[in-house]
Formats: C-alpha cells, structure tokens, sequence
C-alpha cells in the first residue's frame, strides 16, 4: 500500500497513489473521507487549467502545494506554501500549470456557481 506520510509526500510519493474523479480536470486521493463530526483530507491533482468554482468555506481549510502552482483570487501559491482559508471565506481556485495540493477541510464547502 502507497504510503501518505508527511515525508513521503514531500518527496513526491503522491505520484504512485490512484486518484479518482473529483471535480472537471480535478481529481482527488482520499487520505481521510469526512465521518461524522471528522475532517476529511485528501491530495487533489489539478490538470493545467482546471479550476473549482467559487465556494464557501463551512469550516476551517488547510493547504499544502507539494507541486506546481495553485492560484486563487488573492494570488498564486507555489510548491511548499502553506494556505489557511477560515470559515466563512470564499473563492474559486485554479491552476495555469497544473498542481498536486494536500488538502483538509474541517467540513465540506458549498460550491456558490
């Protein structure tokens, strides 16, 4: 079984794990499906130009960029930026390049479009 830890990932294990349809050029990796009151965390690889529509952050988000650039409407994030999106927050996401971005979500967003 692929591994998931931190360091594995940082040296570029997310390319030997199976990422499934997630969202339009978006596919995802689940690490940890949402249980109950848990947060979900998962890898989300963004193909060159996909994006995700503009949504509302429920609860707290996290992201680390472990490759490429993930950009939204406050600027671009590039490997190794560390994103927090408080509750209650909104945007939409993109990638120019493409990008491999670990994400937890304390609770699913709502997507706005």
């Amino acid at each position: 079984m692929p591994e998931t830890t931190y360091h594995s990932l940082l040296a570029d294990g997310w390319k030997t794990l199976e990422f499934t349809a997630f969202r339009g050029n978006v596919t995802i990796h689940w690490i940890r499906q949402f249980l109950d009151d848990q947060p979900g965390v998962a890898l989300l690889k963004y193909e060159p130009g996909a994006s995700v529509p503009r949504h509302r952050h429920e609860g707290l988000e996290t992201i680390l960029v472990l490759d490429g650039v993930q950009s939204d409407e406050s600027g671009d994030y590039p490997r190794g930026s560390y994103v927090v999106n408080a509750p209650g927050t909104e945007h939409s996401v993109w990638s120019k390049t493409g990008c491999v971005v670990l994400i937890q979500w304390d609770r699913p967003v709502t997507i706005l479009e």
